[in-house]
């Protein structure tokens, strides 16, 4: 009996720590654009969709901005029957922008997929 309370106990000592650790950021998590956040790549990648651009915010833990050089990335546009691969490239500060060849519906899915300056790759779903 002893060992299965000392066992018990020992458990929830080492889950504690992870409850005092902040959340990765999920599917659905909002970031200061108000644009869905995912981890990627060592940071968090925030995509905005607009008409026809698609603007991916970085940042480190906090929302410190992360400077875009370096960086490369692609996103895969699922509409439907069509889809489309959009070359994302370095815009101004933390963004990689690229042009979709047509507006974007509301809802559309995308797998973004980012290359960081080490050569480190991955992908998320949006």
């Amino acid at each position: 009996m002893r060992r299965l309370f000392l066992a018990a106990a020992a458990s929830l000592a080492m889950s504690a720590g992870a409850w005092a650790q902040s959340p990765p950021h999920g599917h659905g998590d909002r970031g200061p654009h108000g644009g869905t956040m995912q981890d990627m790549v060592g940071i968090h990648a925030e995509l905005i969709l607009s008409e026809r651009t698609i603007t991916v915010h970085l940042y480190e833990e906090g929302n410190t901005a992360v400077p875009a050089a370096g960086y490369t990335g692609s996103a895969l546009i699922g509409s439907g029957q069509s889809r489309q691969v959009v070359q994302l490239t370095p815009g101004s500060d933390n963004t990689l922008v690229g042009t979709a060849q047509a507006a974007l519906p509301r809802g559309t899915q995308v797998t973004l997929q980012l290359r960081n300056p080490t050569g480190r790759s991955g992908q998320a779903r949006f």
